[in-house]
């Protein structure tokens, strides 16, 4: 068993003494090119070095001693962003007020849900003649000017923005797209024929150069529009919980602790406590911060923080880390470390470090984007130079150019990414997959090592009996029973897994014990009596460590020493049972592997990923597990902390690999956040779920292969549904500028790229499990 030690996190990086940090709130960021733009403007003051996310909004800034924090929030201000400075500390004495989280989608999705009602009459009436009454168009234009102009503000504003910096992204080609067919749309109602009492839309396939003045396009500004929005807001509730993940870590810990103030026990908030107060823990609660045992003995739950499964037993002296939990006995710890220093508040920051390093995948939209709006645009302006030039005149011009305009918005577009993504999330929740959000997709394709940590990801995380081994002539059930009946007192997670196995073996019930007694690091002992022919038997039982058979006398024979042995040569726990003075058998436990783990370790090596497992637990453990479950055993590192897991991922990421990392625990967090693709098992913890980008619900290792198939198999549905949506558009774009276009042709374009996208989407229904696929 290893000691639980408040080790220090991994090297960061030297910085200059009087160098300052600071973390700002960043506002008004639409995409990755936004982070990167504010990035180098930061970047350029003198002695700034400065690190922006995207997922989590923040800038990390590092800034000279003469540089003061308003001047950087200044100058991302400048760029057409919002920036906030942290708010001053609380003194640890304080309880901080009570404030409602204010939900920063909330006023996105107000705006999408007013534009939905707003726009679902416009399309409802446009698209069918029927409903089409007297003076329509323009109750049609009363409703979608508020969608285009408030709905689509965020959108305008971004590629204002973009526009100043020489950029082009999703949100230009929307800005215009839906601008330029409101504009139209107005020009044909006030100054053409569309405004006349009783139009409709025709539908004829005929056309004619310079017949758009009697069109208009209200449904395509106001569709867009909310697509889009319903699209921008699913990202960013995804978004959002990015950094959830230190919220749930720094929650991880005890909220109040029992301080002994002259002898009595004092309840306050454990941001009170201070380094050398002494503080009660019992058995079932967490231990409140960084301490050293000064009285009492018991066995402390550290698996979520270290990742052994097996409790650490703790007495006078030992040191013992904040957010593990007490298992048994009662303890006075003397306080050694508070608030940041501790090693949970050191875990989170390595999280939040990882999170920062790790740069967003820039929207695939985005990057078609960059190329397909400045084509478009150069388009327009050259039809409309064009059809001037040759004397068409300037209605007739203005008309073409602006149908090149709309027929490029991009109707499909907007439903490219969600529509795959909706219902490959769906299909992926029906398999135990949950994807978080469509920038994930892109590193799947991409991973060629897989990452495992093994307890609770390839294991269990509970100690099962996985082995009896008697002397000769002993019964092994008996053994069993007898060990059973003893274990069944002790609330130790070994002692657990030997009762229950016990209990589960022996359908009558385990016998009664008296004169238990737990000793402590050793074992236990007790009396067990058994009713034998219709007398009582009872035995004095040991159960627990040889030492405590060598304190009663008692010698192992060489056939349990071989026993014991091999068990702990494997990683095993070895426990020896003895009765009447004789030892009778050897138990082994073990922390058991999951039944589909090496089933789908030769599925990922189907996928082409080379699996590799990561553990803090002990060498010998981890290689048992291996070769069970087919991993090569150069493949495996152990009895590595948290910060190691970080940089073993982060050198295999040096070597040029695209790393994916599947963990349960706490302390896997930090990896998760910065390998290239994080898989969470559901069964674990918050903090290593919120720090995934998929979260495999079903707990076994079958899921994430199946997580890998999906969103490789929805990322190339985006691609084709990107690719279609362009093609479409793209293919009516020379009608338009040829003054051809008609507005049966740009609605038939429209409709058949939206339907073709969302049936091509709905073919991810059909995705089939892993366990109904032959390897």
């Amino acid at each position: 068993m290893s000691t639980l030690t408040p080790e220090s996190p991994g090297a960061a990086v030297t910085v200059a003494p009087e160098a300052l940090r600071i973390e700002l709130a960043i506002g008004g960021m639409t995409c990755a090119s936004c982070a990167n733009r504010v990035e180098r403007k930061l970047n350029k003051m003198d002695g700034v070095v400065a690190s922006v996310n995207y997922a989590t909004e923040k800038a990390h800034v590092e800034y000279p001693a003469g540089v003061e924090p308003e001047a950087l929030v200044a100058t991302v201000e400048a760029a057409g962003y919002t920036a906030t400075l942290p708010p001053p500390p609380a003194a640890p004495s304080e309880t901080p007020a009570p404030t409602d989280e204010i939900d920063p989608t909330a006023s996105l999705r107000h705006r999408l849900l007013v534009s939905a009602v707003l726009a679902v009459p416009v399309v409802v009436v446009s698209m069918v003649p029927a409903f089409q009454f007297t003076y329509w168009q323009w109750l049609a234009l009363v409703l979608t000017a508020p969608v285009v102009v408030w709905g689509a503000w965020p959108f305008h504003r971004a590629a204002w923005v973009n526009l100043r910096h020489g950029a082009a992204t999703m949100d230009t080609l929307v800005s215009v797209g839906t601008l330029a067919a409101l504009a139209w749309s107005v020009y044909a109602l006030v100054w053409g024929t569309a405004g006349i009492p009783g139009m409709v839309h025709p539908f004829t396939l005929a056309v004619s150069r310079g017949g758009g003045a009697g069109q208009i396009y209200l449904e395509v500004a106001a569709g867009v529009t909310v697509f889009v929005l319903a699209g921008r807001y699913a990202e960013a509730r995804s978004k959002r919980a990015a950094g959830a993940a230190l919220r749930a870590l720094l929650e991880m810990g005890a909220k109040d602790v029992a301080v002994l103030r002259d002898g009595v026990e004092e309840r306050i908030p454990v941001a009170a406590l201070a380094v050398g107060d002494r503080f009660v823990v019992r058995p079932g609660e967490k231990i409140a911060t960084d301490g050293t045992v000064e009285d009492g003995t018991s066995a402390v739950d550290a698996s979520m923080l270290t990742g052994e499964p097996v409790p650490v037993d703790v007495q006078p002296g030992s040191a013992v880390v904040g957010g593990c939990v007490n298992t048994s006995g009662r303890l006075v710890v003397a306080v050694t470390r508070v608030g940041a220093d501790t090693r949970l508040a050191q875990m989170a920051k390595l999280v939040e470090d990882a999170q920062t390093g790790k740069a967003a995948v820039q929207r695939l939209a985005d990057r078609v984007s960059s190329v397909f709006v400045p084509v478009v645009i150069a388009l327009a302006v050259a039809t409309l130079g064009f059809w001037i030039g040759t004397g068409e005149g300037v209605a007739a011009a203005f008309t073409a150019a602006v149908a090149v305009l709309i027929i490029a918005c991009p109707c499909a577009l907007g439903l490219a990414t969600p529509t795959a993504l909706l219902v490959g999330t769906g299909r992926g929740a029906q398999l135990g997959v949950l994807i978080k959000g469509p920038e994930v997709l892109e590193s799947t394709r991409r991973v060629d090592t897989v990452v495992l940590d093994k307890t609770g990801t390839v294991t269990t995380g509970r100690m099962e009996l996985v082995d009896t081994h008697v002397a000769d002539g002993e019964d092994p059930d008996e053994a069993l029973r007898m060990a059973g009946a003893v274990e069944d007192g002790s609330e130790h997670p070994i002692a657990r897994a030997i009762a229950d196995a016990a209990r589960a073996a022996d359908g009558a019930g385990l016998p009664g014990v008296s004169e238990f007694e737990a000793v402590h690091g050793l074992g236990v002992r007790g009396v067990v009596s058994e009713l034998v022919d219709n007398r009582v038997v009872a035995h004095a039982v040991l159960v627990g460590r040889p030492a405590l058979l060598a304190n009663h006398d008692i010698e192992l024979p060489a056939s349990l020493i071989e026993a014991r042995e091999k068990a702990e040569n494997a990683g095993h726990t070895a426990v020896v049972v003895a009765w009447d003075g004789h030892a009778r058998a050897v138990l082994t436990v073990a922390d058991g592997i999951k039944p589909t783990s090496a089933d789908a370790i030769r599925r990922l090596r189907a996928l082409g990923l080379r699996p590799m497992l990561l553990t803090g637990d002990n060498g010998a453990a981890a290689r048992t597990v291996a070769e069970r479950v087919g991993i090569d055993p150069d493949d495996v590192i152990a009895d590595v902390m948290p910060e190691d897991k970080v940089a073993v991922v982060t050198r295999l990421q040096g070597e040029g690999k695209v790393v994916a990392m599947i963990g349960d625990g706490v302390n896997d967090a930090a990896a998760l956040a910065t390998a290239d693709l994080s898989l969470a098992m559901g069964t674990g913890t918050d903090v290593a779920i919120e720090a995934s980008d998929l979260t495999l619900v079903r707990g076994d290792l079958l899921a994430a292969v199946d997580a890998v198939r999906l969103a490789r198999r929805t990322l190339s549905t985006i691609r084709g549904n990107l690719f279609w949506a362009f093609a479409y558009n793209v293919a009516a774009v020379p009608v338009a500028a040829a003054g051809l276009l008609n507005p049966m042709i740009a609605g038939a374009a429209m409709a058949f790229s939206s339907v073709f996208v969302v049936t091509n989407s709905l073919r991810l229904r059909t995705f089939r499990s892993s366990t109904d696929r032959p390897v």
